[in-house]
This record gives C-alpha cells, sequence and structure tokens, in this order.
C-alpha cells in the first residue's frame, strides 16, 4: 500500500509541476511579452487575410487573467474597418493585398469592409487582389480591388443566391420525436420544418424576395466597381459563363489569369522593388493591433459607447457568440452613468432568441435613451429578438443587405409519446390540481397547456407589436401588417419605415455625434464580460469539446444539421427568432 502511496505521489507531483510550468510560462510571455508591436516599413503592404476574423467585436474581459489566456491578436471587423481608414493617410502604407480570402464574415458585414475599401481606393494607394478560386461571397468583396488575378487552373463561383431549408415531418412520424409548435405569424417559418414537409407559399415569398433584394445589393456593387451593367450580371450568373478562369476574364470579372507568383512580380514592380529582393508585407491582423495600440493613447475628452450584440439571445452573462442580459444591461448601465459617454450606439449581429432577455435589454435601453441618444447599427442580423432590442432607439441604421424584421414569436416543445409507445414505455402523471403538473416530452400535450401557451405567445407578441409601434411612431395595425414573422432586408426595411438610414456601423456613430452635438470624440466598446480564466480553458486544445470531435469527425455541413435540431430542443421559453436558419450561398 505504501508502494502504492508513493506512486500515486509521484505522479501526482508530476502532473502539479507540468500545470505550473505551463502556467508560467504564459504568464512570462504575458509579462515579458506584452509588448508585440510590429513595425511599418516603409513602401509597406497590407495583407488582408480575414480568417481569424469571426465578429464585429473580439470582446473584452473584466478579469485580466482571462485576457492573460485569451488570443493577443483579437481582433474584430470594426477594429479592421478602423485600421485601414488610419491606413488612408500611414505614408509607409502604399496599398491592401486581398489574397486568398477565405472568411466566416456575412454578406452585411463584406458591404461595410467594401466601403471601407473604397475609401481607401479613394486616397491614391491601390486595393489588389489574388485568389487560387472565388467563392461568390468572397468575390463580392475582391471584386472592389483595382486589379484581380485567378489562378489558372482555379474557378469563379457566381451563379446568384440559393437558400435551402430542411423538412422533417415525416422524419417526426417514422422516428416518433415530434415537435409540438405554438406560433403567431403566418411567416414564421422557424418551425414550418416541423409542420409540413415543403415550403409554404408564404415563405416561398418570403424567402423570395430576401435573396432577389441581396442580390440587388450585391450585383450592384458588383457592378459599380467592375463597370459591368447590371443585365449583364444577371446574364453571366444565369448562364454560368464565368465558370472557368478565361471565361471569368472575357466577362471581365477578373484582369489576369496568373498564378501567385506573378502576381506578387507585379506588386513589387508597381513598388519599384529591384532584384530578387521581396516588398515589404504586414498581415492586417499585426497593422490592426498597431492601431489599437495608437488609438489608445488619443482619448478625446468625448466618447461615444458602441456596445456590440452578437450571437443569439439567451439568458445569462453572454460572451462575444452569445448576447446575455447580464452583460448587455450592465453595458448600458456603465455608459449611462459614465458622463464622458455622450451617446451609445448598439451594433446588432443577432437572428434573435429569448424573448424575455430580449424584453430586459429592451427595457434597459428604454431607460438609457431618456439620459443619453441610442442609435442602433445593423449588421448582418438583426430579426425578431434581434429586432426587438432595435426598435425603441433614437435612429437606427442597417446596411441594404441586412436581414432584419422578423417580428413574430413561437414556442416548440419536444414531445417523445410515439417513441416511447414504440419502445414499450408509458408514463403516467399524478396531480393535486388540475393544470399543477409541468409539461412532460413523454405524456400527450394537454389541449388546455396548448391553449395557455398560446395565450401567453399572443401576449408576447402583442408586447412586442407595441413595443415597435411605440418605437417606430406608427400604429398597432401599421406594425401588424409588416409583422406575422416576416423578415426583411436592409433595403426593404427602410420602404417600409423599420429603418431610418442604409450605412454600416460608421454612420450610425456619426449620427450619434450629430444628435449628441459633440465633433471631437472617441470611442468605448462594450462589453466587458464576466469570464472566468476556467470559461477560457475550456476552449484550449487539451480542453476540446465533445461537439469540436464530432464536428472533425462528421464534417461541418451534417454538424449543422445536428445543431439544427439540438437548437430547438433547448430553446426553453416563448421566442422571438428568426423565421429560418438561412444559409446564403
Amino acid at each position: 500500500m505504501k508502494f502504492l502511496g508513493n506512486v500515486i505521489a509521484t505522479v501526482v507531483g508530476i502532473f502539479v509541476f507540468i500545470m505550473i510550468f505551463f502556467f508560467g510560462v504564459i504568464l512570462i510571455g504575458a509579462i515579458f511579452g506584452g509588448d508585440d508591436k510590429v513595425s511599418v516599413k516603409s513602401d509597406s503592404v497590407i495583407e488582408l487575410d480575414l480568417s481569424r476574423i469571426n465578429n464585429d467585436y473580439a470582446g473584452k474581459y473584466k478579469d485580466p487573467w482571462v485576457t492573460v489566456f485569451s488570443d493577443k491578436k483579437g481582433v474584430g471587423l470594426s477594429d479592421v474597418i478602423n485600421a485601414i481608414e488610419a491606413a488612408k493617410t500611414d505614408d509607409n502604407i502604399k496599398g491592401i493585398s486581398i489574397l486568398n480570402d477565405q472568411s466566416s464574415l456575412g454578406l452585411a458585414q463584406y458591404k461595410d469592409l467594401r466601403n471601407a475599401l473604397e475609401s481607401f481606393k479613394k486616397s491614391g494607394k491601390f486595393v489588389w487582389a489574388y485568389a487560387n478560386t472565388f467563392s461568390q461571397k468572397e468575390y463580392y468583396l475582391n471584386s472592389v480591388a483595382n486589379t484581380i488575378y485567378l489562378n489558372p487552373a482555379g474557378d469563379l463561383d457566381f451563379k446568384g443566391l440559393s437558400s435551402e431549408i430542411m423538412f422533417f415531418k415525416d422524419f417526426q412520424e417514422k422516428s416518433g420525436i415530434h415537435m409540438e409548435v405554438i406560433r403567431h405569424g403566418k411567416y414564421k417559418s422557424a418551425v414550418e420544418p416541423f409542420l409540413e414537409n415543403k415550403m409554404s407559399d408564404a415563405n416561398r415569398e418570403q424567402v423570395t424576395a430576401l435573396l432577389n433584394s441581396i442580390w440587388s445589393t450585391v450585383c450592384g456593387d458588383i457592378s459599380k466597381s467592375r463597370n459591368i451593367p447590371v443585365d449583364k450580371l444577371n446574364e453571366i450568373a444565369n448562364g454560368l459563363l464565368a465558370r472557368t478562369p478565361q471565361m471569368a476574364k472575357n466577362q471581365h470579372l477578373v484582369d489576369i489569369v496568373a498564378y501567385e507568383d506573378v502576381y506578387h512580380d507585379a506588386i513589387k514592380k508597381a513598388l519599384k522593388v529591384k532584384g530578387d529582393d521581396d516588398y515589404n508585407k504586414i498581415s492586417i491582423l499585426d497593422y490592426t493591433q498597431n492601431n489599437m495600440t495608437t488609438a489608445l493613447t488619443n482619448i478625446a475628452d468625448d466618447q461615444i459607447a458602441i456596445i456590440y450584440a452578437q450571437g443569439e439571445i439567451a439568458g445569462g452573462e453572454g460572451d462575444v457568440n452569445m448576447i446575455g442580459e447580464g452583460s448587455m444591461r450592465r453595458s448600458l448601465q456603465e455608459a449611462r452613468k459614465n458622463e464622458d459617454v455622450k451617446a451609445i450606439v448598439l451594433r446588432i449581429d443577432s437572428p434573435g432568441g429569448s424573448a424575455l432577455t430580449s424584453d430586459l435589454i429592451w427595457r434597459e435601453i428604454e431607460i438609457t435613451k431618456k439620459v443619453k441618444p441610442v442609435v442602433v447599427s445593423m449588421g448582418n442580423y438583426a430579426a425578431s429578438g434581434g429586432y426587438y432590442i432595435a426598435c425603441n432607439a433614437n435612429k437606427i441604421f442597417a446596411e441594404s443587405n441586412t436581414i432584419t424584421g422578423s417580428i413574430g414569436v413561437f414556442g416548440v416543445l419536444p414531445n417523445f409519446t410515439p417513441l416511447a409507445n414504440k419502445l414499450g414505455i408509458n408514463s403516467e402523471q399524478v396531480k393535486t390540481h388540475e393544470n399543477s403538473a409541468n409539461y412532460s416530452p413523454f405524456v400527450p400535450v394537454d389541449e388546455k397547456f396548448k391553449a395557455f401557451t398560446l395565450e401567453s405567445i399572443e401576449q408576447v407578441y402583442n408586447t412586442f407589436v407595441t413595443h415597435v409601434a411605440e418605437g417606430r411612431k406608427m400604429t398597432f395595425a401599421q406594425v401588424d401588417a409588416i409583422a406575422q414573422g416576416r423578415v426583411w432586408s436592409g433595403s426593404e426595411a427602410l420602404k417600409i419605415g423599420l429603418v431610418d438610414k442604409i450605412g454600416g456601423l460608421n454612420d450610425a456613430i456619426a449620427e450619434a455625434a450629430r444628435i449628441a452635438k459633440i465633433k471631437d470624440y472617441g470611442t468605448q466598446n462594450y462589453p466587458e464580460y464576466e469570464k472566468t480564466v476556467g470559461d477560457l480553458l475550456a476552449n484550449m486544445p487539451f480542453s476540446r469539446t465533445k461537439e469540436a470531435f464530432i464536428k472533425e469527425e462528421i464534417g461541418e455541413e451534417n454538424y449543422m444539421l445536428i445543431e439544427q435540431v439540438k437548437r430547438f430542443q433547448r430553446q426553453k421559453g416563448v421566442q422571438a427568432m428568426m423565421p429560418f436558419g438561412i444559409d446564403i450561398k
């Protein structure tokens, strides 16, 4: 026994030593390697690699130890856009190279980035692009370049937009797993896959209108950048006339078909770099990090708070990928009480989620705007709950291809009674009062329970519409007519009064400054998330989740299918959620 105890003690000692050594190395690196600013050499080119840019906002943490273990290159898209703006007047920067761009950013975010690149070009500096292959979304961004290169063995995807929705009615009947659906809104199609085997006319109508509106924005921007008529672009898309590199060049979608070394040689020539010398490059992450560090030393007296609301809306603290009432309400309160903050911009990128959490955030905005102006900037989505928290702002900005609206609510209750019957499982309830039993997924849904739930959903819907009507200075009937869960693009939402102006985050910031009557100002980013080191370590390689392993084994698309089913299972309470998971291709 003593021998075994010694062995265990030795193993534990080794483990503790390894952990102390591991964390010690990280701590020493944080202390002595904190100043990792990269120098910007003269005649440099920024390489725009967006593969590590996932959100508008990369997040801040109240606990400094969390920052120690986080990615030092934590950069958001808003930081990148600010850096591109700074590069316009940076004498060391001669141009931007978009090289094999691959990103998880959405079309509305690309729209904002395109605008920044367009502004950069007007400074007289160049934007060039090269890719081995162009997806349609990637081409939308890259089409802003002065010169576009494509690999001779590559391809360009340009065929118009599409969206695919899967239906599970037959699957439910065969599996015995049934989703009980209670909803308000004829367009509230988030739950339609569980009710039908095909798309309803109302859903097809809204998806078609949405895709056409977004395509109009995409096509219009490409037309302007490439000087190709919109009708011609539609002809190219319809006939797949740019499916090979040479065909793409013939249609003037790209300028030069060549390999990457030729592309780099051309940049060297433009910069007058001679011989075998390479031209100076700096990654967008390093350049943005430098710009963020410099900006910290130039803080004006007057400030505009930018509060980022990203991801689905749920209870709790929230993080960079989830909107929680904890971080959102705290951020609004801090900005409201900070005398230096003169106005607030709420940047929303959310398909919605919990109706209760949405209402709690809405209430905090209602209190805040009585003290300071609140302007909303919509990203890729500000739908359902995302619109709920936007509707009472002083002004609302959206990109023309933002997805918004979806004013409606629903409830989904998984029921396993048919499956339980197949397996020979029977469940019975004993109760003291007629309605005292909670909902059970193993008992057929009681009609009274369904009626009470519908009553709750109707109440939330009426509250939602009332908030929108008051915030947008419309009647209940006017909002109800454009609500019913229908989604709209930003350009459509402008026409029906759901947004005030088309524009990006910087446009919203400028409007907030105008309302607050300030000219010289800085910005402060919120929220600061109250996360622990334990929360962060859970995402490290040695703590990979089972979800990460599943995704690796079955592939991204199959994993997303599983996640879609799981999302419905975990949605508790009434939901103000975008009517369907749309993946525009």
